[in-house]
């Protein structure tokens, strides 16, 4: 179940990179999945995104809810890398995401000199927090419940990644609405 998750997650990782940049295998992920993509797909994602609420205790600003983000990516590549038994599918998951956990450390730093004292704070507040949720993992003696949670992390929000994209480009406007992007409640065109 776990190799079937985990081979669900990395085809869906591969699926939504661009052409241009899944050229450079050591390149970022793709969060704003530019060339290909209309402003109108692209803000239909970001409207489901933001109208689907976040995990508990996720931060709603996109800045602090970056930096959650990136602790609970770099948490689970944490936790990978205790595995003696980790697969190439594992290796491959730890691999990819390093490459999101860059783009939304990337994120953060271009972002960070527009940031309020208190927003910064809460950024710090929201990554210690998410890096808190890895430590009763970390400290699991029992390799196979390490490895056990390592194939439960679900991923992320789908809003991470255009928070990073919002936070990179400067865009303080607030995200279309499901209605603004021509969507119903469950995010179907409207007919």
């Amino acid at each position: 179940m776990r190799t079937l998750f985990a081979a669900s997650l990395l085809a869906l990782a591969l699926a939504v990179q661009s052409p241009a940049r899944s050229q450079d295998a050591d390149g970022p992920i793709t969060t704003a999945r530019g060339g290909g993509e209309s402003v109108a797909a692209r803000n239909a994602r970001e409207a489901i995104a933001y109208a689907t609420p976040l995990p508990r205790g996720a931060p709603e600003q996109d800045y602090p809810l970056v930096a959650w983000c990136a602790a609970l990516v770099e948490g689970h590549i944490a936790l990978g890398r205790t595995l003696t038994t980790a697969d190439d599918l594992d290796r491959e998951i730890m691999r990819l995401g390093g490459l999101e956990a860059t783009d939304f450390r990337e994120a953060l730093r271009i972002g960070a000199a527009r940031q309020t004292p208190a927003t910064r704070a809460a950024a710090e507040a929201a990554a210690a927090g998410a890096a808190a949720k890895w430590t009763p993992l970390m400290a699991q003696t029992d390799e196979r419940v390490r490895s056990e949670a390592f194939g439960l992390f679900f991923g992320l929000p789908g809003r991470c990644e255009h928070a990073a994209r919002r936070v990179r480009e400067n865009i303080t406007t607030p995200p279309e609405t499901l209605d603004d992007a021509g969507l119903d409640e469950t995010g179907q065109p409207k007919g």
